[in-house]
């Protein structure tokens, strides 16, 4: 009986052990998890007026989502503008004052580098394009885009990317999309951002 117990205690202790050292080992799934992100962000103009000039904004983004599954996750996205765009051949310049989007997407990792991603949802954006000189025959053409930019508030939109593991949970993010499309006007946004992701 002396002899058992000691034996009986040391199996069992070496077996809690393990046991505890599994548990604590295994990492949470990816499933259960949610995210915040940080970019910084260039908007590209285009198609603006009749000759399709374009101009460069910039923006800051906060990326909320979570992971629904190991492949699909859905996020919202808050931005604010922090440089007007001016475009090219007149006297046009575009802010965006801020802009929300909502995004259902699908991530697939490669290997232990990180995941490559794509994403389709929703933008609501707000701005105002402000027209200097405005009887200038180079400015004529935008003489409609002039006030509230763009004229439709939403629009569909979409991105795909790439992040790079850089520590545990914590991703280098690259990405590039389509912001949103004026119906009324036909200008339309493009994003490319970069910043950090983190996972938790």
């Amino acid at each position: 009986m002396n002899k058992v117990t000691p034996r009986f205690l040391t199996s069992s202790l070496i077996a809690l052990g393990l046991f505890s050292y599994a548990a604590f080992g295994q990492e949470t799934p990816r499933s259960d998890k949610h995210y915040v992100g940080l970019l910084a962000t260039a908007i590209e103009h285009r198609s603006i007026g009749q000759s399709d000039e374009d101009g460069w904004g910039q923006a800051a983004t906060l990326v909320i989502g979570g992971h629904l599954s190991d492949l699909i996750h859905a996020e919202v996205r808050l931005g604010g503008g922090l440089a007007d765009a001016e475009i090219s051949r007149g006297d046009l310049s575009l802010a965006v004052d801020y802009f929300g989007s909502w995004y259902m997407g699908l991530h697939y990792p490669i290997g232990e580098l990180g995941n490559v991603y794509a994403q389709a949802g929703f933008t609501h954006v707000s701005g105002e394009a402000t027209l200097d000189n405005r009887d200038a025959d180079a400015n004529a053409q935008f003489r409609d885009t002039e006030g509230d930019y763009p004229s439709s508030s939403f629009s569909f939109s979409w991105l795909a990317g790439l992040d790079l593991e850089l520590m545990d949970n914590t991703y280098l993010v690259f990405e590039g999309g389509k912001l949103f499309e004026d119906t009324d006007t036909s200008a339309n946004a493009f994003q490319f951002s970069s910043g950090i992701r983190y996972e938790f």
